[in-house]
């Protein structure tokens, strides 16, 4: 792995795609600006978080305004993009797919969301499987910066996944999300730390801003956490770029101290991809 800046794009996200897509646009040139070479975005970045809204702004891959923009954004300026997700459609089903684009605008891997995000709290239903299809694959993708592997959101609730994705010998796990004023508080800070810490790699949580809007409001508080556990950067309720400095020496020295890969017990349990 190599040392390199990271930044995080925790951007308000309105209902008009064009507008996000422009807005996501300004916001990483900025981020390459100050010297970013991997730059991430939300959850459903160009859409606000809504069944219908899935719907009427989904695209295919192959012919998607979106992801032609970042493709060519990440060209342009040289960058790795892991650009957010977005509700791609594919034949009669939609999913919430998250990629991630290389400095020559190629698409080197995608992810779709996992696990579907059915919850009836005191305070809150959402229901993503009344318009998404689960996806089936654990996404590790290996590139000159660093081995780089993504879930998205409610992922994050699911060790087996994040096992998986260490067996892949992961460096960095982006986490496009966009946990809600309900879940926000009580566990996303949590769960990104823990994670980081279980698996002895960064995490690095990118979330829309906390805009109101008649939809869904997610709660922000985009974070970027080392693989000690440590938040090295982390944003609040509004949009905010975050920076941090990635490094091979974090990961070496977590790793050699408290080698947990290898007093792992695999005589007695393992985690296995089906």
């Amino acid at each position: 792995m190599k040392d390199f800046k990271i930044a995080t794009c925790q951007m308000n996200v309105v209902d008009n795609k064009d507008t996000n897509i422009e807005h996501a646009i300004q916001l990483i040139k900025k981020a390459s600006s100050n010297g970013a070479k991997l730059i991430t975005l939300p959850e459903m970045f160009n859409t606000p978080y809504d069944n219908s809204k899935f719907i009427e702004y989904c695209e295919e891959e192959t012919t998607s305004k979106t992801l032609n923009s970042m493709q060519d954004i990440a060209r342009e300026e040289n960058i790795y993009l892991q650009s957010g997700s977005i509700p791609e459609k594919e034949s009669n089903h939609l999913y919430n797919t998250a990629y991630l684009i290389n400095p020559k605008g190629k698409i080197i891997g995608k992810h779709r969301k996992m696990h579907m995000f059915d919850i009836d709290t005191d305070n809150m239903k959402f229901t993503e499987s009344d318009t998404l299809t689960p996806g089936d694959s654990v996404t590790t993708i290996k590139t000159p910066l660093a081995n780089i592997s993504i879930a998205i959101c409610y992922d994050i609730r699911f060790p087996e996944l994040w096992t998986l994705m260490n067996k892949n010998n992961s460096d960095i796990i982006l986490l496009p999300g966009a946990f809600n004023k309900t879940t926000g508080p009580l566990h996303w800070e949590t769960l990104i730390k823990a994670r980081a810490i279980d698996n002895q790699c960064y995490v690095v949580a990118t979330s829309p801003s906390q805009i109101e809007n008649p939809y869904y409001v997610a709660w922000g508080h985009s974070m970027i956490v080392n693989p000690w556990g440590k938040i090295i950067a982390k944003a609040h309720e509004n949009e905010e770029i975050l920076y941090a400095n990635i490094t091979q020496s974090s990961l070496s020295s977590v790793r050699n101290q408290i080698p947990v890969r290898t007093n792992r017990r695999n005589d007695i349990y393992d985690t296995i991809l089906k």
